[in-house]
């Protein structure tokens, strides 16, 4: 257990001392103009409390991420606990956080746009088109995933009966179908109204709910489970099937939410639309990655303890197909008894909807600002949304689950590399130590290109090395261009 004590408290720590580092380095102002009131529309541009921005943020980010990813990424075993504290403090919250910023000092701007403007014009076209298609493929996980959670704790024979079979092979039965059917008209309504209206109001809750669920496994780890926690003593892939999985990179795109996530880059611009001033981008960026970090951290130890360790954790996840919503409902049951056990698994579908709708709000976002349409009138809003949603849905019926999940993992971390880049071009543009944010672009463009060339789920070449000297070489290439962008633009005020 000291291993995961060691590094929640790293985790803690690091929001008070690096956290006070990167405000520095970003040169937060009290007195700076900020969106909610310089471009106020009512809609999405709305002055919020700290508070509520924070809760929103941590629930926008998290969905299923440090819950799912975190049980999956257990399976590797203690360096787990290396990867998301490590990847928490240095690459994911440094990574939100500035994100959080550029935004904030850009007029809430979407991701696309803020890499466009210190990435240049085809990078901006990649990257709208790119992360349109990535909020799609999340809204579709997150849209499919909780309803067949909910589908599954509903006892109703006269509906559980197959209705239609997708071009996938995968089979929906009447009640998938209504439950889907309800997730969608709630998404569309979310997506549509102001944020204040739904997200401004339910989704605090939901934030508490989530805090909640990790506080009630860390109170299992502590007086019941704790001793079966392992500890770190080197860089051991315990992965069952270890040669077909290594931990480069294949830990890095399991456990991505918990560490680093592009993802969080297109939501950062829904808060700093509705930040009241400067000074709150450490609570509500470093602040909400640091604390999906720690409920990362919670569920992978309570993944590797509740089944006696790791190799039980393996044993599990093959007996359960590697379905991780099966092992959270075993695990909450088993802790928290009945009761508390709905809760939880409440939480988690809470979790996922609530991702979904902020990715589907985002895609529009990104959507007007590709084509110029503004958004206070509902009918333009509406005029994005359907073909937005009707995406969604056909990828839902045509794709299996494990491929929409496995490309949105790589793309979810390719989105990070873009967004890294474009951090080390505004630093430069301020004057600024780069390396902060240069480490963590190389090493996550690394684990991007030789996840092209390793997972089983693309070229998967069975010479490692030759594997790895390509991603290697693609690496340089990257770095070499990207670099190029850095020092060519010339250190002015941004």
């Amino acid at each position: 257990m000291i291993t995961f004590l060691v590094c929640l408290e790293l985790l803690v720590v690091a929001y008070f001392l690096y956290g006070a580092h990167l405000d520095r380095v970003a040169g937060i102002r009290n007195t700076a103009d900020v969106p909610s009131k310089t471009l106020f529309d009512g809609v999405d541009y709305i002055p919020l409390p700290r508070w509520k921005t924070f809760l929103i943020q941590l629930l926008n980010i998290a969905g299923l991420g440090p819950i799912f990813g975190a049980l999956l990424g257990a399976a590797y075993g203690p360096v787990a606990f290396v990867w998301i504290t490590v990847g928490g403090i240095f690459f994911g919250a440094m990574h939100d956080f500035f994100s959080g910023v550029i935004s904030l000092r850009n007029g809430g701007q979407s991701l696309p746009e803020l890499v466009g403007k210190y990435l240049g014009g085809g990078a901006k076209s990649v990257m709208r088109w790119f992360s349109l298609a990535l909020m799609i493929l999340v809204g579709a996980v997150f849209m499919s995933q909780p309803a067949e959670l909910i589908a599954e704790r509903i006892s109703a024979p006269a509906l559980s009966g197959v209705a239609f079979a997708s071009p996938a092979g995968h089979t929906f039965s009447t009640l998938l179908i209504i439950i889907l059917a309800l997730i969608l008209v709630y998404y569309v309504v979310a997506t549509l109204l102001p944020i204040d209206k739904i997200i401004g109001k339910i989704y605090p809750i939901f934030g508490f709910l989530l805090i909640f669920m990790a506080l009630g496994i860390l109170w299992a780890l502590f007086t019941e489970y704790g001793a079966s926690i392992p500890e770190f003593a080197g860089f051991k892939n315990m992965k069952a099937d270890a040669e077909r999985f290594p931990l480069v990179p294949m830990l890095f795109t399991t456990i991505a939410c918990g560490a680093i996530s592009g993802f969080h880059a297109t939501q950062s611009p829904l808060m700093a639309r509705c930040m009241r001033n400067e000074n709150e981008s450490r609570v509500v960026f470093y602040g909400a990655m640091i604390a999906e970090s720690v409920i990362a951290l919670i569920w992978a130890a309570i993944g590797m303890s509740f089944w006696g360790g790791v190799e039980g954790l393996n044993g599990a996840i093959a007996t359960y197909g590697g379905k991780a919503a099966v092992l959270v409902d075993k695990i909450a049951t088993a802790t928290l008894g009945d009761t508390l056990a709905y809760f939880v698994i409440f939480g988690v579908v809470a979790c996922a909807i609530t991702s979904g709708d902020t990715a589907f709000r985002s895609a529009r976002l990104i959507a007007a600002d590709m084509f110029g349409i503004e958004q206070k009138s509902i009918a333009k809003r509406l005029a994005i949304c359907f073909p937005i949603f009707a995406v969604g849905l056909i990828i839902i019926l045509c794709l299996p689950f494990g491929t929409i999940w496995s490309y949105f993992a790589w793309a979810n971390q390719t989105l990070a590399v873009f967004t890294l880049w474009t951090i080390c071009v505004w630093l430069h543009k301020k004057g600024k130590n780069i390396w902060i944010a240069l480490v963590p672009a190389m090493v996550m463009t690394y684990v991007c290109t030789s996840y092209i060339f390793v997972s089983p789920l693309m070229f998967g070449m069975s010479n490692r090395l030759v594997a790895y000297l390509l991603g290697g070489v693609a690496t340089g290439a990257i770095a070499w261009f990207m670099l190029k962008k850095v020092y060519t633009y010339g250190k002015t005020n941004s």
